[in-house]
This record gives structure tokens, sequence and C-alpha cells, in this order.
């Protein structure tokens, strides 16, 4: 048997996720908390991070790097109540450093906030009815659901079982109430969760819910996906979809994106437990001495599909029924004013990077609190990370679209397609593992893109934009059409081809490239879709039916003395 990874050691003499983080948060001397410490805190929701832009110059002074933490939120399905709205607001003026940030996860995050603000902000989370436990972490993170309630009851119901999997399914561990509310302090050894034991899963477990036409979670990129299966205005069950996962390691070609496989059907009532044993072979069988190889994907293409499935249906006790038929039409938001089938209105509103700040006439903080002190419905927080305003009575109609427009909020009405659809990660100045900018860059590149597209006609062309800082895929980079992949400052790999549904991955196009050769390189592109395209013909389709990019290479497989 493999040696473990140091972290697996680090969670089985955690007490249940306790490690000295109490002891880290009394110390007045740091701004930081211990090495062991800062990879369990983020089960409880939280990253410690330093500002890296200011690194060096502090190194200089001799100074501590300046420490901060990111607290992310746990939200199923990205469902916020006004009410909720607020407080995560005032969190974000009080003590976070850059305003709300929406992630590709239908959840919030908070950059910038100290250490001895920390307890009082997951506290005050808790008060708002949410919590940060599992936020993060080799656990389930936050369930994402296809977010707009429009077109029967079965998207309640699918809505219903992505927060019903959400609550049932995570962490049990009394340290997060004793850590941060101020619960009662455990006496004695832990008892094993009863579905993660003493050191939980090998590496994070995704579960996205879709339901066709819309692909808006991206659900062959989470480690199960559910695909809702909508008869007759009823959810009938969900496909199940194993195995796909976005991250990757430059220069070694073990590690690869993957896309989930259909492997069979489950009626409604089958669901929880289907999820539950799936995540329990995970936790059984997956790699727990190689992290980079601890993702579902890697112990299906370890162990194989078919043994997986066997073993499902084996703890299960019946046999999954076949795949039912659906159909993805895209993965992108849908902009503007949709009618619900009850009458109610939802309104899509477009957050560049999901960052919500106020800056010149976009006050966008500003506006979505002043709809939150006017709403009566709730919100609805995307993957693609943009905010619904959901569940809108019509006579409210005019109300909120003059806070809309008053706050600048209303850019979705004059912006590109490709700016529309574009996500990007966080990357510098906080997250650690960014090797180039990414939030901070994309309206440069954009820009750029823009004119480039404005000369060949194609600025209403819908087009798929990922910007990632690093290869670990927070941003699906895998799967947009056109890709910039971090590999250093100013430079990224370009990657091409994927499809407008989600459906297909890109491959690598240019490697290890800065602006004017990534542009160099699309412009002529660009002028061969505008004059050779089909009616509707997406770009990453395009580029593959006129033979500029490759047919999509055989699935990957980890090499068999990896394997051993």
């Amino acid at each position: 048997m493999p040696a473990l990874s140091e972290l697996e050691l680090i969670k089985d003499r955690s007490r249940q996720l306790r490690g000295g983080i109490a002891e880290g948060l009394a110390d007045p001397v740091t701004g930081a908390i211990g090495e062991d410490d800062t990879k369990l805190l983020k089960f409880h929701g939280s990253y410690q991070q330093d500002d890296r832009d200011l690194r060096e110059e502090r190194r200089r002074q001799k100074l501590e790097p300046l420490y901060s933490f990111m607290l992310r939120a746990r939200l199923p399905g990205g469902v916020v109540t006004p009410a909720q709205w607020r407080v995560f607001d005032r969190l974000a003026r009080d003590y976070a450093s850059s305003g709300l940030r929406i992630t590709t996860r239908q959840t919030f995050q908070w950059h910038g906030i100290l250490k001895r603000d920390l307890k009082p902000t997951i506290a005050a989370i808790n008060r708002a009815m949410a919590s940060t436990i599992a936020a993060c972490g080799d656990v389930l993170r936050n369930v994402v659901s296809t977010p707009l309630p429009v077109q029967s009851t079965a998207h309640a119901e699918a809505y219903a079982w992505a927060a019903r999997l959400s609550e049932e399914l995570a962490p049990k561990t009394t340290a997060y109430h004793e850590l941060w509310l101020d619960g009662e302090k455990l006496v004695g050894e832990p008892e094993p969760e009863p579905l993660y034991g003493r050191t939980y899963l090998p590496r994070k477990f995704k579960i996205g819910l879709a339901i066709p036409p819309l692909n808006d979670v991206d659900v062959f990129a989470q480690d199960l996906g559910l695909i809702a299966i909508d008869e007759d205005g009823k959810l009938a069950g969900f496909d199940l979809a194993i195995g796909g996962g976005m991250g990757v390691t430059h220069g070694d070609p073990t590690t690869y994106p993957r896309l989930a496989e259909v492997i069979g059907f489950v009626a409604p009532e089958q669901l929880r437990a289907a999820a539950e044993q799936i995540i329990s072979i995970q936790r059984d069988w997956g790699d727990r001495g190689e992290r980079k190889h601890a993702r579902l994907k890697y112990t299906l293409d370890r162990r194989g599909t078919d043994a997986f499935k066997a073993e499902l249906e084996r703890r299960l006790g019946f046999a999954l029924q076949p795949a039912r038929p659906y159909r993805f039409e895209h993965n992108g938001d849908r902009y503007g004013w949709i009618e619900g089938a009850d009458g109610r209105w939802h309104l899509t509103l477009h957050i560049e990077s999901g960052r919500l700040l106020d800056r010149g006439e976009q006050r966008l903080l500003t506006g979505m609190r002043e709809l939150a002190n006017v709403h009566t419905g709730d919100f609805r927080l995307t993957c693609n990370q943009n905010v619904i305003v959901a569940n809108v009575e019509a006579a409210d109609r005019e109300r909120i679209d003059g806070i809309v427009a008053a706050h600048g909020l209303d850019g979705y009405r004059r912006q590109s397609a490709i700016r529309r659809h574009a996500v990007a990660c966080v990357a510098l100045p906080t997250c650690g593992l960014a090797m180039a900018e990414s939030e901070r860059y994309l309206p440069t590149i954009l820009d750029k893109l823009e004119a480039q597209l404005a000369r060949y006609g194609l600025l209403d062309a819908p087009i798929l934009l990922r910007l990632s800082g690093c290869p670990n895929g927070c941003s699906r980079p895998y799967l947009g059409e056109i890709a910039l992949v971090g590999r250093a400052p100013g430079r990224y790999d370009l990657r091409l081809g994927a499809d407008f549904s989600g459906q297909r991955l890109n491959r690598l196009y240019r490697e290890n490239v800065g602006e004017a050769a990534i542009l160099e390189a699309l412009e002529p592109l660009f002028a061969r879709y505008a004059a050779e395209r089909s009616t509707g013909e997406g770009f990453g389709d395009f580029l593959l039916r006129a033979g500029l990019l490759a047919p999509p290479p055989p699935a990957r497989r980890i090499p068999a003395e990896v394997q051993a």
C-alpha cells in the first residue's frame, strides 16, 4: 500500500477538523495560523492568503506577508433571500477588502478578512441561516443547480434535491460549532463521521444538477452530475454522470481534464442513496497517496467505470436503470427578463467576473443592496458568476428596472456576446496558486477581442471565453470555446474548440504565449468564422468542422506504472 500523503496524516490527527485552529486564532503575534491548521481551515470554508502584490515589499521591510482570509459560504443552488443578501453585503463592507464576489459554484466569497474578524464574520453568516462548513476541503462542496425556476414544477423539485443533498451529506463534526459559534467543547475523542470517517475524502467532491435544455452548471465538469429528466412537467428522475473534473498540473501528463460519463438513471426516491454510495466508493477507492490523482476521475480511470458501477449497484442493492434521453442547448446564462410558468418574472444581470463593487458609474454593490431592500422574492447566483433577481411580481418590474438602470446593473443590454459569456477566476493578487492574471486581465483582453470581432461583424456571436490564472480549473477553462490558462505573468496556454453546451473539451492550440501571439492566432480564425460559418454554428463547432483544429483526442488514462 502506498504511503499516505501528509494531508491524510493531518486529517487523521485533527480530531475531526479541530487541530490547533483555536490556538492559532488566539495568537496575537501573527496574522496567520499554523501551516497544518490552514489545511484544516478549508473544511470550515476559509483559505489563508496574503497579498502577493505586496509580498516582496513587505519582505524587504522584514515584515511578515500581509495575511488575510478568504471566506466562502455554502449556499445550495445559489439561492439567497433578501435578508441574507443584506447581511452578506454588510459583512463585505465591514470586514472584506473587495466587495462581494460570486463564485463559479453559485456562492459568495469574501476576500481580505483579517484573522481577528474571521470568527464574527462566520457567526454572522450562521445567524443569517447560512453556513461556511464544507464550502472548501475534502468533502462534498456546495451543490449547484440550474438556478432559473421557470419551466415547470420539476425545477422546484430539482432544487429541493440539491438542497437536501447538500444538507444530508455535509460533515457532521461538532468542531464547526465549537470553533465559530461558541458551542460546547468536546471532551474526549470524537466519533468518526458517519459518511466521511476519520480522514474524510481523498479530495474535494462536487455535485451539479442540470435541467435540460440548460447546462448552465456545466454538469459534465462535476464528480457527480445529475441530469434531471422532466417528463410531462414532472420530475421522473435523474441520469447519473460520474467522473468529471477540470484540474490539471502543467507538465504532468498523468493529470488532465475529464468529462463525466453517464452510467444510468435513478428515480427521485433512489437519488439520495445513490449519491451517498458514490461518495462512499470514492472515499474507499480514491488515491490517498498522491493528491494530484485523488479526484474521482482518476479513480474511474484507474479502476474502470464498469467496475465502479458494479460496486455502486452492489452497495445500493439494486441495478441502475438505463439512462433516459436528454438534450442540452447551451451552458451560458439567459439575460434580461424571463417569465416563469407561475406568472412571476426573473431578471438575469451580468456581473463581470462575479465581482460586486462600486466603481464609477457602476455601483453594483450599492445597486444590489437597494434591490435587496425592496425585493420580495429571492436572488439566485449562477455558475457563470451572475445574479438573477428571481420571483418578481409583474407589478414590481418597473421599480426593479429603475434601480438596475440607476446603478449601472443593466450593462448586459449593451455588451458584446463574448463579454456576457466570459468567466474568470480570482487569480492574483490573493490566490496562492495563480501563475498569471485572470480577473484583473479580463477587461483588457475583452477590449482587444471585441475590437477583432467588430472587424468581422461578430460582436453578437455568442462565444464562450474562460480565463484561468493557473491550470487548476476553477473557471472551468477546458470547457471554453476560447480559453486562456495561466503559465507565468503575461503568458498563457491558448485552448480552443469546446462546444456551446459543455459537452466537449477544448484542446491546446498555442502553448505558453503572450497577448500579441494570442491575438495574432485568433484573428484569422475569426475571419474564417465570419465568412464560412453555418447558420447558428458555434465558434468551437466551426473550428472542428473547418478542419482548423485536430479531432478530439482519445480519452486519457493513467499509465500503468502510475496506477501501481
